[in-house]
């Protein structure tokens, strides 16, 4: 291929890079980078990637644009709440830069499609915002042999690898053996983030791609880059190959992905029950119905999952403020809805805290419930 003349313009200052130049410009249009949602990680990512000239962009998220995402989700725009994620991202990075072609997967990555999708890609990019997804990318990228480069963050701390598997590289599995119980490591919606922290871990995973595309520097294999926006400071750690690891090494007992979140068995905190989705679905008829507490985020309800009829809508993150809304239902059995169940621990303590007794969660969420009645 040969780049026209409005590519070596756009690309100009890429050209005059010796470790870039016109044969790493067109290795950077010939690839395929997927990148695992278009949220607080993977909005600059994609936004770094596009403008770079990556040829093709692989992009899934099943949710859509939420006025709460926009204090970090630099991708969307105010006129595009409650528009597909998806369909809201490609609009970006087409306007950007036509030369990018945008695929787009407005669905959530399971077990059983991750390895399909991800496989025609070169690098898998993962903007994941729990452990069982990151765990499921992770033996995916695996299996399908790609390097994947891995974002986190936490209210003012963020971290970037490149994990691998094979040769003498680690996984990410050789850092974390397995998924924390449900619960214990509370997510961006119930901790907070603050909103240009993933805009650092996001371009660090964007050249992170880029090196790997070019075959330039050293990407981050085998080491762990941790930043803390407080303190303004990098922290480079070595993480090394696990001779034990269930997955990557002569001992591995993982042969093919798991569903993850549907494994991690939910651990209501004492003193709140869990409800299985049959019984809820059988004392709904009943003529004294639990009130159904939903503590999603507003998107959430118009997902594929959908929503249950005659629920309360507070979402986690305005529970405590807004916990006064529940006075009238004070002395009616409560059961509390999110996806999977585990944003409803936290919930279940903030009700509990306000001197709410009769409280329960529904066990897997509105992922069993869907699982169980496709409602």
């Amino acid at each position: 291929m040969e780049l026209s003349e409005e590519q070596l313009e756009r690309y100009s200052r890429h050209l005059i890079l010796p470790e870039v130049g016109e044969e790493g410009q067109k290795k950077l249009l010939k690839s395929k980078v997927f990148v695992l949602g278009a949220g607080g990680l993977g909005s600059p990512s994609l936004y770094y990637l596009a403008a770079a000239g990556v040829g093709t962009i692989g992009l899934a998220d099943g949710d859509a644009v939420e006025l709460t995402n926009l204090q970090r989700q630099i991708i969307h725009s105010n006129d595009r709440v409650g528009a597909r994620k998806t369909d809201s991202a490609k609009q970006t990075i087409t306007g950007l830069n036509p030369d990018v072609n945008v695929v787009t997967y407005d669905c959530r990555i399971t077990a059983d499609n991750v390895r399909e999708i991800i496989r025609d890609y070169d690098i898998i990019l993962d903007g994941s915002d729990n452990f069982p997804t990151r765990f499921l990318m992770n033996d995916a990228a695996y299996f399908e042999k790609k390097p994947l480069v891995s974002g986190a963050m936490f209210r003012f701390d963020g971290q970037v690898s490149v994990f691998s598997g094979h040769d003498d590289y680690p996984c990410y599995r050789c850092l974390y053996s397995e998924p924390p119980p449900p619960g214990l490591a509370p997510s961006c919606n119930e901790a907070g983030v603050l909103g240009a922290l993933p805009g650092v871990i996001g371009v660090m995973q964007a050249v992170e791609a880029i090196k790997i595309i070019l075959g330039a520097g050293k990407p981050l294999m085998g080491k762990l880059l941790v930043f803390d926006a407080l303190d303004a400071s990098f922290k480079k750690l070595a993480v090394r190959k696990d001779p034990e690891c269930a997955l990557c090494s002569e001992k591995a007992t993982i042969k093919e992905v798991v569903a993850y979140e549907e494994a991690c068995e939910l651990r209501a905190p004492v003193g709140t029950p869990l409800i299985k989705v049959g019984e809820l679905h059988e004392r709904l008829k009943s003529s004294e119905p639990p009130v159904l507490l939903d503590i999603r985020e507003t998107g959430e309800l118009s997902s594929h999952l959908g929503h249950l009829e005659g629920i309360v809508h507070i979402p986690l993150g305005l529970l405590e403020k807004r916990v006064g809304e529940l006075d009238g239902v004070r002395d009616r059995e409560i059961s509390i809805i999110c996806r999977s169940g585990q944003r409803a621990v936290p919930a279940s303590d903030i009700l509990k805290k306000n001197n709410f007794r009769n409280v329960n969660i529904l066990d897997g969420g509105m992922l069993t419930w869907h699982k169980e009645f496709g409602e």
